[in-house]
């Protein structure tokens, strides 16, 4: 067993309980991944990160679900990001996090509400289209209730971006797991791989927001996802690429009706028909801090 310091962050927030919660474990990359699964599960989170040294940036971060690894996600980055500075880690200005999905360029700036960590989120990769009435069916909705057709997108995590006509259809949505598996064979996914759509409404949740969003879950993750910034970016790219965002910076909001209200300001690098970055800012609130042991596989 090895101890190792962690932060219980909220990331999206910059209050207790807001946002989503993730376990950043200080100097854990090295860890097994059978032990950071383990220790996601522990934690009834549904992302933890494990950092490190790294060779090619300022830093390494490793993330994770219940179960398995995944090279990128955002709201653990804003956690990361948030615990270091709250340790005195790192300063305001300029890094580079080391992920799976590559180099993640962040920004920290200070401002009288507290510090605003900014995320450029790698260019989208757009993919496949699976059929509206594959993703309705796996969302327990009508096929009228979705208004644009769904895509496969990624900017570091792929999604299954699926626009609603508002937010009544919004809270109606429900996994079937046995439509969804269809659905993930359909998009050439199998089993452990199948991406969740990730839901959109171009009605924010209060007067401040621009979109409202959901990410529900499969087990063993919890039943739903309170603020997604990976998909977030995802899902700005598709907006703009499909003509149905006209602003070039925006409001993205998630997890009110879950009483954990999460907000992020999304805006992009390059054109709206092919930026060649999505930037993804939000805040962090350091709820927790402490230690835990940990089997270090050796």
């Amino acid at each position: 067993m090895s101890q190792f310091d962690f932060d219980w962050v909220d990331a999206f927030s910059a209050r207790a309980f807001g946002g989503n919660g993730c376990a950043v474990v200080h100097g854990g990359a090295h860890l097994p991944e059978a032990t950071c699964t383990a220790y996601v599960r522990e934690t009834s989170l549904v992302e933890c990160t494990f950092t490190g040294p790294s060779e090619i940036a300022d830093i390494k971060v490793r993330y994770f679900l219940a179960s398995r690894e995944i090279p990128f996600a955002g709201h653990p980055t804003i956690a990361t990001v948030a615990a270091m500075r709250d340790r005195g880690l790192i300063g305001e200005g300029e890094l580079r996090l080391e992920t799976g999905a590559g180099i993640v360029p962040v920004s920290v700036t200070s401002t009288k509400n507290g510090d605003l960590i900014e995320m450029t989120q790698v260019a989208p990769v757009f993919g496949v289209e699976p059929a509206a009435e594959l993703v309705a069916a796996a969302l327990s909705l009508p096929v009228d209730a979705i208004v644009a057709p769904p895509q496969v997108v990624s900017t570091g995590l792929p999604f299954c971006i699926t626009v609603l006509r508002d937010h009544a259809a919004l809270r109606a949505a429900q996994l079937d797991l046995q439509a969804l598996a269809k659905l993930g064979q359909a998009m050439g996914a199998d089993g452990i791989d199948v991406m969740e759509p990730f839901l959109v409404t171009l009605q924010g949740a209060t007067e401040a927001g621009d979109t409202f969003a959901r990410l529900l879950m499969a087990p063993p993750s919890p039943p739903e996802d309170p603020f997604t910034g990976s998909a977030t970016g995802a899902m700005a790219a598709y907006l703009w690429r499909h003509d149905l965002m006209q602003k070039d910076s925006f409001i993205a909001e998630q997890g009110h009706d879950m009483g954990r209200p999460g907000q992020a300001r999304v805006s992009r690098i390059g054109s709206a028909q092919a930026p060649t970055g999505i930037r993804v800012a939000g805040q962090g609130f350091v709820l927790m801090r402490g230690t835990v042991d940990l089997p270090d596989g050796t």
